[in-house]
């Protein structure tokens, strides 16, 4: 994990910042992000079906996608920050399935940082590897901005 404070976020522009640790996806977190979404389609939770049809169940491309917050406190720790929020994204890409059973793990680039409302604005590209296949599972540019703490 790396560290830095609030204020030196814009020199980690244009940089690799590292990888989180690896983190299987389980058939039980599948089953959790249908019920608290409404997504139940058979890919995802039937799995005698998905094994005949397709050799097993895969994640939901949005459950991916959700783990990019908890995975990247592995990558970074930002020191100065009050708090944060999401402002959204440029850029999803969905290029890979991740099955059940598989290990991911999230890569980040620093994109952009600038001054915005008494923070800085930080934009960042996030890739979600599959362990042992070329193409990622999900490319992401999420946008977020941070705020000091209060002195």
């Amino acid at each position: 994990m790396r560290e830095v404070a609030l204020a030196d976020l814009p020199g980690l522009v244009g940089q690799e910042i590292g990888a989180s640790e690896w983190l299987t996806i389980s058939q039980d977190r599948v089953d959790e992000f249908a019920r608290a979404t409404g997504d139940d389609q058979w890919i995802h939770i039937d799995v005698e079906r998905a094994k005949r049809e397709m050799g097993g169940t895969i994640a939901h491309g949005y459950l991916t996608l959700s783990l990019i917050p908890v995975m990247a406190r592995d990558i970074l720790k930002i020191t100065g920050v009050g708090h944060g929020v999401n402002y959204g994204s440029d850029k999803v890409r969905f290029t890979n399935m991740v099955r059940v059973g598989a290990r991911i793990r999230l890569k980040q680039k620093v994109l952009a940082c600038e001054p915005r409302a008494g923070g800085f604005q930080l934009k960042n590209e996030f890739t979600m590897e599959v362990e042992g296949e070329s193409r990622p599972a999900c490319v992401a540019e999420t946008i977020a901005i941070l705020y000091p703490t209060k002195s």
